[in-house]
């Protein structure tokens, strides 16, 4: 690991990427905090190194390590959530930094498209200064994508699009894009203000479920009008509640706060933004299949007519394989040999069959009972699927969940296939190593 991390800092030196040489590197993360209990007290020693072999580098830059709350004192903890307004670092010496605002989430194979709405993303980003935050960072801005079998596991899909305010394509997603672009707008009017406060802001209680923070260079008076005080002073009221309009009163003059979100008064007086008015346009994409008229790629006599108009191409051809094929690298073995072992990554897909002999008896008795007899698996990862004589029975997709799958044997000898299926290898977690057992 010294040696890993002792060469990127190299390298980002000769490149000169540090902001003291004039580059864009502000910051460097080791993240751990989230797998060290597992390891102990090994763990908490582990981290303890990492803090100092990475300051030992000398990169003249923050070191930082999320979700570390036992971090050293010349490591600065961070946030990485949903929402972090509530959180402090352990050492009031160190700024309060978000490293990852989750405006979105990765998608998985046979789930639904995850979506952070605009105005939530943006209330979280408001309360976070609202609170005291110094630094926040969008994870992901910019969405992504992988390709082949370079996505991570399990089960997520090679889009990493992440409802991230520009898609993986390099379009702006509307309105989530431009509602944090006015945030942004808004939040920088406050900035004399912020960094007038060493410590935390004036608060105020204005209701139950609502409340102001207010940053200025001054104690203000919260109950008259800033008009002409000569303060510099900016504004953050929030209304908490998920539900209820609230009406506060506050500068002298009353303010109406939707449901869940925040107001931001530059000059705490007029109201520059509030998280739940998006005034960003709304756009919808739409993804729509060539056709002759509109599409040079193809040639007419290669695509075909759709029911619904579309067009698809004539040169398409599929290949029915045979289950539990077997090739030159089958063998045969007692048990059921785990996965990982057996492939070496080289393939996410194995075949294990077996062949079960079925007497008279047996089916006579599950016909007189009514039932079928069934084939358990205890645990799974990612996707196993069932095949009694050369047809599907069943399939099950989990993260570590069990099958029980009701089969239709015959009198004789049946052969019983199963497919097991690898969707992505695990990205981050501790013993990697260790217990894959696929089946």
């Amino acid at each position: 690991m010294q040696t890993f991390v002792t060469k990127i800092v190299d390298m980002m030196k000769a490149e000169k990427l540090y902001s003291w040489q004039g580059g864009p590197i502000i910051l460097q993360q080791n993240e751990y905090g989230n797998i060290q209990s597992k390891y102990g007290q090994a763990g908490k020693r582990y981290m303890q190194w990492a803090a100092q072999m990475a300051l030992g580098l000398d990169t003249g830059i923050p070191w930082v390590m999320c979700r570390q709350t036992d971090a050293p004192e010349q490591i600065l903890d961070t946030c990485n959530a949903f929402y972090c307004d509530g959180f402090q670092p352990n050492s009031y010496n160190k700024p309060k930094i978000w490293t990852e605002d989750w405006d979105g989430w990765y998608a998985n194979w046979g789930g639904p498209l995850p979506h952070r709405p605009a105005k939530d993303s943006a209330f979280a980003v408001a309360r976070f200064y609202q609170r005291g935050g110094s630094l926040q960072n969008y994870y992901m801005y910019f969405g992504g994508t992988n390709f082949a079998r370079t996505a991570g596991g399990p089960l997520q899909i090679t889009s990493y699009d992440y409802d991230a305010p520009v898609n993986e394509y390099g379009f702006l997603r509307q309105p989530k894009w431009g509602h944090l672009k006015d945030l942004h707008t808004a939040i920088k009017l406050c900035e004399p203000a912020l960094i007038a406060v060493d410590g935390s802001p004036q608060y105020v209680k204005l209701g139950s479920m609502q409340e102001a923070h207010v940053y200025s260079n001054g104690k203000v008076q919260t109950n008259r009008s800033m008009t002409g005080n000569g303060l510099i002073c900016s504004a953050f009221l929030a209304n908490i509640d998920e539900h209820k309009y609230a009406s506060v009163w506050i500068f002298g003059k009353s303010y109406n706060l939707p449901p869940w979100s925040v107001s931001i008064l530059p000059d705490c007086e007029n109201v520059a933004f509030n998280t739940a008015h998006v005034g960003a346009q709304t756009s919808v994409f739409t993804f729509e299949s060539g056709s002759p008229s509109h599409s040079s790629r193809h040639k007419p006599s290669l695509l075909l007519p759709g029911v619904d108009g579309s067009y698809f191409s004539s040169t398409w051809w599929t290949s029915k394989e045979i289950i539990g094929t077997w090739g030159g690298e089958s063998f045969a073995t007692q048990g059921i040999l785990e996965h990982l072992n057996v492939t070496k990554d080289t393939s996410d897909y194995l075949w294990y069959t077996t062949s079960v002999n079925i007497s008279d008896e047996d089916v006579g008795f599950w016909s007189s009972k009514g039932v079928l007899p069934a084939l358990k698996i205890d645990r799974i990862r990612d996707v196993a699927r069932v095949f009694v004589n050369g047809e599907l029975a069943g399939s099950q997709v989990g993260h570590w969940v069990s099958l029980k799958q009701p089969v239709q044997f015959v009198q004789g000898l049946n052969k019983l296939t199963l497919l097991s299926e690898i969707v992505g290898l695990q990205e981050l977690w501790c013993f990697l190593g260790e217990g894959w057992s696929w089946i």
